[in-house]
């Protein structure tokens, strides 16, 4: 029985987890709204009248906010931001220090005093590709591998269920094929399977890298991973940056700027890895074996599995088993990959739904740890936005429609060009089609909407435990990947 109660507390958790982070959120907001509106307002002409569908009478003002207003609103958000990031840099300098072998055993300090002294060769890369019916794509993925130099010791195509010529392609390719048995876990489960025959055969220097079939690698990708895992004996894995493929219209080039940003992000934090990405990860040897042989004691998951087959988001999951366990980890700038992106609404619907959902659950699987308290500010942060933009354009519809003209916000426009220069700037690197999308404001927000609605249906399915779907999309063989 103790078991079942342990399944039934995990999925109480996970069932709560994101009413949790919208509760916290809105509770915020409206702390914030009340210090606002607790002290009298400061004189100065009276509000102007407008009236909403002939009944209800709408008040507003065009002057700026009052000071304390500002400085309230300003306060609170440098103040949570310092404490994340204070508390994240105080975790990273912990783990980086402990010699607990038995709760951190990928602890640096751990690995250096363990493998000093000792020489496990050239570091070697052997590339694991799950493959579910990819023949679209596979081949251009292999030319990318095959191209790099220094060349991968060797490519597997881990082939999962597949009735099309994925495996027919990847032997033509000259590169080995793993055909999974009775796989019924989907990409974690394959891998898992090749992972059981590999690992015990490779050197503590033989590391595994983990890829999308629908990634290409930019050249140099290999030997930027290389040279790290050679000069630093510590990291135990190293994970790619990604940007999106070319096409697919106005619904691929939001996904690009999406992208884009994400990469300056992790270049401003100097690569420390929020996940370490399923589009493509270097792994050593040892950080695998530790996670399997930690599943169902400090990680959740069957002992003896690298991938929790539980998992909507293996990648993601991973990631914090690896933080967990006190591993370095590491994003370089110049460890860069090519992504598919959806090309589809229907589809990146599909994506997102999964992402949000399975970032939710890894979160109600692990619980509050140290290791995933920025992770819960990020699903926070999240739950702050979506209130905060639905109010910002809930505002807006109800001033066009309480007044017979445009009335104009000296303030509010004076931050809008703020913010519309800081989405230019942030997309600077995806070239002028970015530029002109984010200068445009108005459909980035309204992609921003789409993701909200998106993360309101993962934290609505996940409290009525909904059965998550891990859906695969199949790319459109007559869509044109270049240009937009």
């Amino acid at each position: 029985m103790a078991p079942q109660r342990g399944a039934g507390r995990v999925q109480w958790l996970q069932r709560s987890v994101g009413l949790a982070i919208v509760g916290t959120a809105a509770l915020g907001a409206s702390a914030l709204w009340l210090a606002v509106a607790a002290g009298a307002p400061e004189r100065g002409s009276a509000p102007s009248e407008g009236v909403l569908f002939g009944a209800w009478r709408v008040f507003y003002d065009t002057e700026m906010p009052a000071p304390r207003v500002l400085l309230a609103a300003v306060g609170v958000a440098l103040l949570l931001a310092a404490a994340v990031a204070g508390l994240e840099r105080r975790l990273l300098t912990r783990a980086r220090r402990s010699e607990d072998g038995n709760r951190m055993p990928l602890a640096p300090k751990l690995v250096m005093a363990e493998t000093r002294g000792h020489f496990a060769g050239p570091v070697t890369i052997t590339v694991l590709i799950p493959a579910h019916n990819e023949e679209g794509c596979i081949a251009e993925t292999l030319s990318s591998l095959l191209a790099q130099e220094p060349p991968p010791a060797r490519i597997v195509v881990v082939a999962d269920n597949c009735t099309d010529g994925t495996v027919r392609l990847a032997r033509e390719a000259g590169v080995e094929v793993f055909e999974t048995v009775a796989n019924r876990h989907k990409k974690a489960g394959g891998l898992n399977q090749a992972l059981h025959d590999l690992l015990p055969t490779q050197g503590d220097n033989d590391c595994v890298m983990i890829m999308d079939a629908d990634t290409t690698l930019d050249p140099g990708f290999l030997a930027g991973a290389t040279r790290r895992l050679t000069d630093d004996r510590a990291l135990m894995a190293v994970g790619g940056l990604f940007y999106g493929e070319d096409g697919f219209g106005l619904i691929g080039q939001f996904q690009r700027n999406e992208y884009t940003r994400y990469q300056r992000d992790l270049r401003r934090r100097r690569g420390r890895v929020f996940v370490l990405t399923g589009t493509a990860s270097v792994f050593r040897p040892r950080a695998l074996r530790a996670v399997a042989e930690e599943r169902g004691g400090l990680l959740p998951g069957v002992p003896g599995d690298v991938y929790d087959t539980v998992a909507l988001t293996e990648d993601n999951e991973l990631t914090i088993a690896l933080k967990t366990l006190g591993a370095l980890m590491v994003s370089p700038r110049e460890c860069t990959v090519v992504t598919e992106v959806m090309p589809s609404w229907s589809g990146l619907w599909a994506q997102r739904l999964r992402w949000q959902r399975g970032a939710l659950e890894n979160l109600g699987a692990y619980g509050m740890r140290p290791q995933t308290f920025r992770y819960w500010m990020q699903q926070l942060g999240i739950g702050y936005g979506v209130i905060a933009l639905a109010a910002y354009l809930l505002l807006i519809l109800l001033m066009v429609l309480a007044t017979s003209t445009w009335v104009w916000f000296p303030f509010w426009i004076g931050i809008g060009l703020v913010f519309t220069l800081e989405r230019v700037v942030t997309v600077w690197r995806g070239g002028w089609r970015a530029r002109l999308l984010a200068l445009s404001l108005f459909p980035e927000l309204g992609y921003a909407m789409f993701l909200n609605v998106v993360y309101l249906k993962g934290v609505w399915d996940l409290t009525l435990a909904r059965q998550a779907d891990w859906k695969h999309v199949v790319q459109p063989e007559s869509a044109v990947r270049t240009g937009v």
